[in-house]
């Protein structure tokens, strides 16, 4: 795989659990590290996605937001 190489300073108790994760799933320390960081930003990603949600909640007052909805789709059979 090409990357970047980092060094970083663990604890001595999050390095052997870091080792023994990686060698309890067959896998290097390297990878469980890039596993993590792949959840890390997946779950940035979602926490972004709520925030928008929670910004955003409400913000519709012409009705009833689900009878709107209907409304345009029953155009789309008419066709």
């Amino acid at each position: 795989m090409a990357g970047k190489r980092i060094i970083i300073t663990l604890s001595e108790a999050d390095k052997r659990w870091l080792d023994g994760y990686a060698q309890a799933h067959k896998i290097s320390v390297s990878e469980a590290v890039r596993k993590g960081l792949a959840i890390l930003r997946r779950q940035g990603s979602q926490d972004t996605y709520s925030q928008l949600v929670e910004k955003t909640k409400g913000i519709w007052h012409q009705g009833d937001g689900l009878a709107y909805q209907q409304a345009l789709r029953s155009e789309w059979d008419q066709s």
